[in-house]
């Protein structure tokens, strides 16, 4: 395998594969590939000092194979030809003996990428010295606070091919920093990006020690609805809800959501896009669809759901390009949501440094009596079909009194409607600035500004 990441290579193994289930099964066979390799490098910190630094590079080869009305899926590894071949063989085995598969949707036909989205060589080639010169300034602006996160730069490149004919390549790279201080309490600063350059440490570290200090000792309050403005880093948290179990075709089509594409759904200032190429991803999906703006809510009108083949196929209308790979049971959720800002504000390259930057600044100081909300952790499903969550608040909640941050506050559970929260006249203002979020735990990025809302549901505190 060639050391570049062009694509050239995942679609040279990805032809070859297809050309492999053709000749063992037959010209009737259905095969689509999907060939992707990763390289992911992680710098890791925590005590303020720098204990792990790892990369590792990744292919994978994922078949899928309809034949004789059954549909089978398969992966490997070991990417040499006794693999692929080997990966064939288990494929066309299984796929004699599985159940027939009636909601088959058929191939991607041809279609070309239109947008190839954004690649930054410099952050593709970023050394773990690149990566560790972010950490020493993260630690160094924590000025004697105990810190601890992460800095990771993630290069992708995919092909897809399949017996139909379609044919595509793509790559994107990706970055992101992560980091808490902690002192009395913990502050934190996230940021993704495309470029290893938007990432300042110092910024980033200036924050979270601001947020530290800003939260300690803090006071309890009863559980109650209150006004509050959330943060980037809180909003981020119910557009990956929205994305997976609202806008997300499967769930639509079982019946276990809330959205309802026609219906103003939403506050008028509310407007939801999800946007691959802008926000990191392939421009094509899993199954070869290539990628385009979705927009999701147009001012508080719900428009769209994001759909693979198969879904779109039981709703009667076309993939949005949101298949997720093949051995994802979730569905076709929008893994690149944003959350249109105000008019009138830049685009942000960088963090603040302030406790509270100038944008959630602005939204507090027309709140008479408020919480102003950091980050959203723990959160679950309650109710599917109303959106209905539980969680808790972390990494710093302040009491808002006449337009002014007067004291910090002890962490707080909610339950809470997502959308009821977003409905018509529930939001009374959103930033003028939207933040690129990295999400923790999938190669998902979150565009967020801050957003203040007329009433947010805590049901328990501190005390229980």
């Amino acid at each position: 395998m060639s050391a570049d990441f062009s694509g050239r290579a995942e679609l040279d193994l990805a032809a070859r594969t297809v050309e492999l289930v053709r000749r063992a099964a037959g010209p009737a066979a259905q095969a689509e590939v999907f060939t992707d390799r990763v390289a992911q490098a992680l710098t890791r910190f925590a005590n303020s000092a720098i204990h792990q630094n790892v990369a590792d590079t990744a292919v994978t080869v994922r078949l899928r194979l309809h034949l004789d009305g059954r549909t089978v899926t398969g992966s490997t590894t070991m990417v040499d030809e006794p693999g692929l071949r080997a990966l064939v063989d288990r494929v066309i085995a299984a796929v004699r003996v599985c159940p027939p598969d009636p909601g088959w949707p058929g191939l991607t036909p041809p279609a070309p990428v239109v947008d190839p989205g954004r690649f930054d060589e410099a952050t593709a080639n970023a050394s773990a010295d690149d990566r560790a010169a972010r950490v020493r300034a993260f630690v160094d602006a924590a000025a004697g606070l105990e810190a601890a996160g992460y800095c990771l730069t993630r290069n992708w490149s995919a092909a897809f091919v399949n017996s139909a004919g379609q044919a595509v390549t793509g790559r994107t790279v990706a970055t992101a920093m992560a980091g808490v201080a902690r002192g009395g309490a913990d502050g934190v600063a996230r940021l993704a990006s495309g470029r290893l350059a938007d990432l300042d440490g110092a910024v980033l570290g200036a924050r979270a020690a601001a947020k530290a200090r800003a939260g300690a000792d803090p006071v309890e309050l009863s559980p109650d609805r209150y006004e509050v403005v959330l943060e980037p880093t809180a909003v981020a948290d119910l557009l990956q809800s929205l994305a997976l179990w609202g806008f997300n075709g499967k769930v639509v089509g079982e019946r276990r959501s809330f959205a309802e594409p026609g219906k103003p759904q939403f506050d008028p200032a509310i407007t939801l896009r999800d946007d691959a190429p802008n926000g990191l991803g392939l421009p094509f999906d899993y199954e070869g669809t290539p990628r385009a703006p979705l927009t999701l809510v147009d001012a508080g009108r719900t428009t769209a759901v994001t759909h693979d083949r198969r879904t779109a196929a039981a709703a009667g209308t076309a993939s949005t390009g949101h298949a997720p790979p093949t051995d994802n049971p979730w569905g076709p959720a929008a893994g690149n949501l944003g959350l249109v800002p105000a008019s009138g504000g830049p685009a942000p390259t960088e963090v603040a440094g302030p406790a509270v930057d100038s944008d959630s600044a602005d939204l507090v100081s027309g709140v008479e009596r408020g919480l102003l909300i950091t980050d959203f952790w723990y959160t679950r499903v309650l109710d599917p079909r109303s959106l209905v969550m539980t969680g808790l608040t972390r990494n710093g909640v302040w009491l808002i009194e006449d337009g002014v941050v007067t004291r910090p506050v002890r962490n707080l559970r909610f339950t809470q409607s997502y959308p009821q929260a977003l409905a018509p006249g529930a939001v009374l203002a959103l930033g003028r600035r939207a933040t690129l979020l990295p999400d923790e735990w999938h190669p998902s990025t979150w565009s967020a500004p801050a957003m203040r809302l007329a009433s947010w549901n805590f049901t328990g505190g501190a005390s229980g």
